[in-house]
């Protein structure tokens, strides 16, 4: 029997399950076009890792246990270069048999990006706890896969780090200044019967009771 849902979740679910089938789906279709052994090992796994993510949530969703989402280790120890290098002009290619490993690493970025968001929204609206820590998960192992795949990219010169000019950069960053923490203590507290006293005069405000 299936478990109890909320609608919000529920829907978010369903759009967050769609998301991943057309991932699955997008990939198998690059995947004839990946030259790269580096790529198409990581593709490889990239997509055992989203099938079983994807049967994982449609576990969860029938009540036949709800497991905790696995976390997806992404290589760690790399130091990106900043600067343009004469990168190379982009355009659409125009047919199917020009797609190269850039066209697909930068389809799976994409993809990777877009799951993100929709994961962290449907965390957001979930009202089971599990589903909503599944979902919290899963927007962090997109964003682990996002980052291998575009570590892979800036190997290659794909995804280059331009920058601004020094004296830019730092103006931005020292406009910024830190908080002073002792202004907070000089507040004035509520008591208990303060915070009880405003939250019955809120309630008898005419357009509170309005909606109430």
């Amino acid at each position: 029997m299936a478990a109890q849902f909320g609608a919000h979740e529920l829907m978010e679910m369903h759009e967050v399950l769609t998301d991943t089938i057309n991932g699955i789906n997008l990939f198998q279709l690059y995947r004839p076009h990946v030259k790269d052994q580096q790529l198409a090992q990581m593709m490889d796994n990239h997509l055992q890792f989203m099938i079983s993510e994807y049967n994982g949530m449609v576990q969860a969703l029938n009540q036949r246990g709800m497991g905790q989402a696995v976390p997806y280790q992404a290589p760690k120890n790399f130091t990106p270069s900043y600067g343009l290098n004469n990168p190379p002009t982009q355009m659409p290619n125009t047919s199917a048999n020009q797609m190269d490993d850039r066209d697909v690493s930068s389809g799976m970025l994409g993809c990777y990006k877009a799951s993100t968001i929709c994961k962290t929204m449907a965390a957001l609206e979930c009202a089971d706890s599990g589903l909503r820590r599944m979902m919290q998960q899963g927007a962090t192992n997109c964003s682990e896969m996002a980052y291998e795949v575009w570590q892979y990219m800036h190997q290659q010169g794909y995804y280059q780090v331009p920058t601004m000019k020094d004296i830019t950069t730092h103006t931005v960053i020292d406009s910024y200044g830190q908080a002073q923490m002792g202004q907070m203590s000089n507040m004035p507290r509520m008591t208990p019967m303060q915070n009880m006293q405003g939250t019955q005069h809120l309630q008898q405000s005419p357009l509170i009771r309005t909606y109430m």
